[in-house]
């Protein structure tokens, strides 16, 4: 594989009373042609203004105040905003996670899709609409022509959240950035849209993006995951060691995921909550909520520690990481 996206040392602000808050703290990663990574944290984190960063549709308060996106060769935070509009929708595709916020109340929804279509020098009509029913019905509606002839507020959140899912991916863009993509759906309906994420994946060598505080959904459809706190990356390795995480943070949140083999077991709770964009401290962030935390733990962020042959997790920012040698 070859890869497709770089973020180098990005950094995004929030502009709140007058003042620059840091919601993106100096993170880095990258996506492979083809690669389904996985991005998790508790709401807060900065997971989606990441996602929103990489096509640069940020809110209004929010900016980039450092770093740099490349995709495919081409550093995105050097181009207009004329020459990013090339690449939204047609490359770069986004499932927002306010899915009703982001259609339009007064269009259809089958014409909002085709819309994207049009988008993409797609002009035949008929064409089209069969390409648009065909993308519903995989997305489990059992009758698409239904869904095609409705407005928005006829729609539940739901189908709302798939009539979104189909707009980002309609035009099979080289990358897709799914902020909570079946946050709001039952359980058929959301193993139906993640079956036609890994379909487009598989057929289309589609790179996915998902963003989910779901790390079971993770670690099933990824093959990598990145775990952020508090606008920083601290841990990121294979999915296949997600649930013998490094970084206290991730073991907390995975030992706090139900399932059968804990049956009447008590799960874990993080006691505590994330930092506000607007606290401020030196150290690493979730050393207040962390039963490892020593003093140096408050003092400094912990550098990138690359782990050995014998882990498969990638790296982790911990002085204290879980080896699972005993010692920890």
């Amino acid at each position: 594989m070859s890869r497709l996206l770089e973020v180098r040392d990005l950094s995004v602000g929030i502009e709140k009373d007058e003042k620059l808050y840091r919601a993106v703290n100096n993170i880095s990663f990258t996506i492979e042609e083809g690669e389904i990574v996985g991005l998790s944290g508790e709401s807060g984190c900065g997971k989606s203004m990441t996602a929103l960063s990489i096509p640069n549709l940020l809110p209004q308060a929010a900016k980039i105040t450092g770093g740099e996106i490349i995709y495919n060769g081409v550093s995105l935070t050097s181009l207009s905003e004329k020459e990013l509009n090339a690449i939204r929708g047609r490359d770069i595709s986004v499932v927002f996670q306010e899915t009703r916020q982001s259609l339009n109340p007064l269009m259809r929804s089958g014409r909002q899709i085709t819309e994207m279509l049009e988008l993409t020098g797609e002009t035949d009509k008929e064409k089209n609409k069969i390409h648009v029913l065909e993308t519903l019905s995989s997305l489990g509606f059992e009758d698409p022509h239904k869904i095609f002839d409705a407005y928005p507020h006829q729609l539940s959140g739901g189908m709302c959240q798939r009539v979104m899912t189909a707009i980002a991916s309609i035009s099979r863009p080289r990358l897709l950035l799914a902020d909570e993509p079946s946050s709001s759906l039952d359980k058929e309906s959301q193993e139906r849209i993640l079956s036609y994420l890994i379909k487009m994946n598989r057929d289309f060598n589609t790179a996915v993006l998902v963003i989910s505080h779901d790390l079971s959904i993770i670690r099933r459809f990824a093959s990598r995951f990145i775990v952020m706190y508090a606008g920083r990356i601290v841990e990121e390795g294979r999915t296949s060691a997600l649930f013998s995480p490094l970084h206290p943070y991730t073991r907390a949140l995975t030992g706090a995921i139900p399932a059968k083999d804990k049956r009447g077991k008590k799960l874990e709770n993080i006691g505590g909550k994330v930092p506000s964009i607007q606290d401020s401290f030196s150290g690493c962030p979730f050393a207040p909520r962390c039963p490892k935390a020593q003093s140096i733990c408050t003092e400094t962020f912990p550098p990138v520690t690359e782990m050995d042959d014998k882990h498969v997790n990638g790296r982790v920012n911990c002085f204290f990481p879980h080896t699972g040698d005993g010692n920890d």
